[in-house]
C-alpha cells in the first residue's frame, strides 16, 4: 500500500496495518479476526487554511485508523485475507471509509522440513485518493522466519507497485519489514520491530525521504485463539510519523465440527 509523501512514492501501510507477518498461514476451516488500532500522535500536518497536508491527502497527525482483517484458512499451505480500512482523522472530517485490499498468501508445508519457515503474500487493492494519490496498488512480500528457543525472527522484504496515480512511473518499490522478539514466559514476548520505505527499486531515496520506524513491541501469548500486540513507534527519518501507537487483537475461529465424544482433533 503506498502514499505519496512530497512527490514520491512512499507507502501508508504503517499508518493502517503495522505488522511483521509471519510464515504461518491460518488453518484450514479456521477464520482469523483482527483488528489493528493505531494513533498516530505525531505525524503529517494540515497546510495552513486547508484540510490536506502536502501532497494534496488528508494529514496523519492525531489520525486514528482503525483496521479489519478477515483472514480464511483454505488449506494446509493457502489462506486469503481482506481488509476494510478507516480513519478518525484529527482534522475534524470524523469516521470515514478509506480504501479495501485483498491478500492471498502460500506457505511452504511443514512436511517439507525447511529450516527456515517460508510464505509468500501478494495484496492488491483500492485507497481513496484523498488518503493516498496512488488509488490502485499491489504488493508481494517474502516472508522467512525462525524460532530458536525463546528467540524469534522474521523478514519481510515486500516489494510495491502503484497501477494507478503519480508513482506508476516510479515501478517497484523496495519496503522491507523484520521483527525480533524474546518469550520472557509461556505468556509474555517483547521485542523490536522495524518498518521501511527505502523507495523505488531504479534510485533509492535519501535518508531523509526513507520511512524509517521503530517500534518496540509485546506480544501477549494467552491463548493459541488470540493474538494480542501492542508497540509504540518511533520515525527517525523527516518522511516518516515520528510516533505512532499501535495494537492489534485477534481472535481464531475454528468451524471443523466433531461429533460428540470423538477424540478427533481439528485439521
Amino acid at each position: 500500500m503506498f502514499l505519496v509523501a512530497g512527490g514520491k512514492l512512499s507507502r501508508a501501510q504503517n499508518n493502517y496495518e503495522i505488522q511483521v507477518y509471519g510464515s504461518d498461514t491460518v488453518a484450514p476451516r479456521n477464520t482469523m479476526v483482527e483488528l489493528h488500532s493505531n494513533f498516530t500522535a505525531d505525524g503529517s500536518k494540515a497546510l495552513p487554511g486547508s484540510d490536506y497536508s502536502y501532497g494534496g491527502v488528508y494529514p496523519t497527525d492525531h489520525a486514528q485508523h482503525e483496521t479489519l482483517e478477515l483472514t480464511q484458512g483454505l488449506t494446509n499451505w493457502s489462506e486469503v485475507g481482506f481488509y476494510v480500512f478507516t480513519s478518525i482523522n484529527g482534522n475534524g472530517q470524523g469516521w470515514q471509509w478509506v480504501g479495501d485490499h485483498i491478500r492471498p498468501r502460500v506457505r511452504v508445508p511443514d512436511s517439507w522440513h525447511w529450516p527456515v519457515g517460508v510464505s509468500l503474500s501478494t495484496e492488491f487493492g483500492y485507497v481513496r485518493p484523498s488518503f493516498q494519490k496512488d488509488t490502485w496498488t499491489w504488493e508481494i512480500r517474502p516472508i522467512i522466519d525462525k524460532q530458536m528457543g525463546r528467540w524469534y525472527f522474521a523478514v519481510n522484504p515486500a516489494f510495491e507497485r502503484s497501477f494507478h496515480g503519480p508513482s506508476v512511473s516510479q515501478g517497484v518499490g523496495f519496503a522491507p519489514d523484520a521483527k525480533f522478539s524474546y518469550d520472557f514466559n509461556r505468556y509474555v514476548s517483547g521485542g523490536l520491530e522495524y518498518y521501511s520505505d527505502y523507495g523505488s527499486l531504479r534510485d533509492f531515496f535519501s535518508f531523509r525521504n526513507q520511512q524509517q520506524q521503530f517500534f518496540p513491541s509485546i506480544d501477549l501469548n494467552v491463548s493459541p485463539q488470540w493474538e494480542i500486540n501492542f508497540g509504540v513507534g518511533v520515525g527517525v527519518t523527516a518522511a516518516s510519523d515520528h510516533l505512532i501507537v499501535k495494537a492489534i487483537v485477534g481472535r481464531r475461529f475454528d468451524w471443523t465440527h466433531r461429533r460428540p465424544g470423538s477424540s478427533e482433533s481439528p485439521n
